[in-house]
């Protein structure tokens, strides 16, 4: 691995870290708390430091001295654990791994986002299990888990519910939430799920009084359980099939959106076979349909799996995906966690195979898609407020949006970080290019945007006098 590159003297770099433990930091809201965030920097701006990792998707996540993330290089799947200060490496360590649970080229091996404790770091490979580490790297303990029939690869990050470490895996069958003890691993409850695939990170609600309680989104429905013993306390169906971001909750709302595809004019199978056919056998083979997503996903868990793809496949498929997209406001009731929730109101378009999950700020709710399109929602009406491109940064999108000191940051695949001023006609500040791709959603603490790159972690900061 390459040499650490610090860029400032360490009296110059001072800490005031807060909670970003888990995927998209405090209970997933992607908002971080303090001032001094910089709108431009660059890896010849404003850069504090930069450090090779291993490659992956997955987030950075931190405690007040060092920053967590995995990895996957050469068959194995690596934990690594940097100073927060310095970006050196502390310690890393490497599993084997194991099988092949496949996913689609936008997932990764490592891909789902750890989670700490302050201490201890809490690591779910979808190809080998759960694992937990001490500060200093030793194994605490190792829960195998799967295989897994996720058509493109689990996506859940684990997250922590009291002393448990919660599993959200939902998938083609068997889907299921489970807790494990954050002291030694051991399965506290594990309780079937109806919801079939979904790649969404949940989230904790509790009102005063009241238990706490883990919301999730899956296929079609979005769910309440209890944390302690994972009971179902609500079910609210009629949301999309396909629920790849994470929910958001502002207050006692709860705000998802998901996409799926038109059952009114399915797409027909011989519009798949024309120019990969090469046979005329009326199906496809993998080397037929080579790295096509879909037809992956189609061979490998649809039917028989045999990895062909044939007719009759291609119409279960649709039924999978086929349906609403949209984005809904539902109000949870915080007296009764055994009433559904109230729908507020629906946004029947423009999700179609949005990755990123949405940020509340001020009364709006932004989400970007591909194109760098950035809608700005009223979450009064659901109605947009306003709609328009990121000039200079029109790529694909799979990060999710953050949001510090009253400003958003938006990032792209392409390796570009978009500084964007909120508002009713939001403002476009910055794009900054670091020529590396972003996939990971940057972490935030002290004034500080750590942000992942392909094998390269990237510290930015405003620079303070040295004392």
């Amino acid at each position: 691995m390459r040499t650490i590159r610090l860029l400032l003297p360490l009296a110059a770099f001072i800490l005031h870290p807060e909670e970003w433990s888990r995927f998209r930091g405090p209970n997933g809201s992607g908002i971080a708390a303090g001032n001094g965030y910089p709108t431009e920097f660059s890896p010849n701006k404003n850069l504090l430091w930069r450090a090779p990792v291993r490659p992956g998707k997955s987030s950075p996540v931190l405690t007040k001295t060092s920053i967590f993330l995995t990895g996957f290089e050469d068959g194995k799947l690596y934990t690594q654990c940097l100073d927060r200060q310095t970006g050196k490496l502390h310690w890393e360590r490497a599993e084997p791994k194991p099988r092949n649970d496949g996913v689609s080229l936008l997932n990764h091996p490592a891909g789902i986002t750890p989670v700490t404790d302050g201490e201890n770091v809490y690591v779910f490979f979808k190809d080998l299990g759960l694992l937990s580490y001490t500060a200093d790297g030793k194994l605490r303990w190792r829960v195998p888990l799967g295989p897994f029939n996720n058509t493109m690869g689990l996506g859940a990050s684990p997250i922590l519910a009291g002393d448990s470490v919660i599993l959200q895996i939902d998938q083609l069958d068997n889907s299921f939430l489970a807790a494990f003890a954050k002291s030694n691993g051991e399965l506290r409850w594990k309780i079937a799920r109806e919801e079939s695939e979904s790649w969404g990170t949940p989230l904790l609600y509790q009102p005063p009084g009241k238990p706490l309680q883990i919301v999730t989104v899956g296929a079609g429905q979005l769910g309440g359980h209890l944390a302690s013993t994972g009971k179902r306390t609500f079910t609210f169906p009629g949301v999309s099939p396909v629920m790849v971001s994470s929910p958001v909750l502002e207050r006692d709302t709860l705000y998802a959106f998901g996409y799926g595809f038109s059952t009114a004019i399915p797409i027909p199978f011989s519009r798949q076979l024309e120019g990969k056919d090469k046979n005329k056998d009326g199906k496809l083979s993998p080397d037929e349909y080579g790295t096509t997503n879909v037809m992956n996903a189609i061979g490998r868990y649809i039917g028989n799996r045999n990895g062909e793809v044939d007719e009759e496949k291609w119409g279960l498929w649709l039924k999978h995906v086929g349906g609403a997209t949209g984005m809904v406001a539902l109000q949870l009731n915080p007296e009764d966690s055994q009433q559904p929730p109230e729908q507020l109101w629906r946004v029947d378009q423009g999700f179609e195979s949005v990755i990123p999950t949405v940020i509340f700020h001020d009364g709006l709710l932004y989400s970007v898609k591909n194109g760098g399109i950035l809608s700005a929602f009223d979450t009064t009406t659901g109605k947009p407020a306003k709609v328009g491109r990121i000039a200079g940064a029109l790529g694909g999108y799979s990060a999710s949006p953050v949001l510090a000191a009253g400003l958003l940051y938006f990032s792209s695949e392409e390796g570009k970080i978009s500084v964007i001023r909120p508002g009713r006609d939001w403002e476009l500040l910055h794009v900054n290019d670091l020529s590396d791709p972003l996939f990971a959603t940057p972490a935030l603490s002290g004034g500080h945007i750590f942000a992942r790159g392909e094998t390269t972690l990237f510290c930015f900061g405003t620079p303070k006098p040295a004392h």
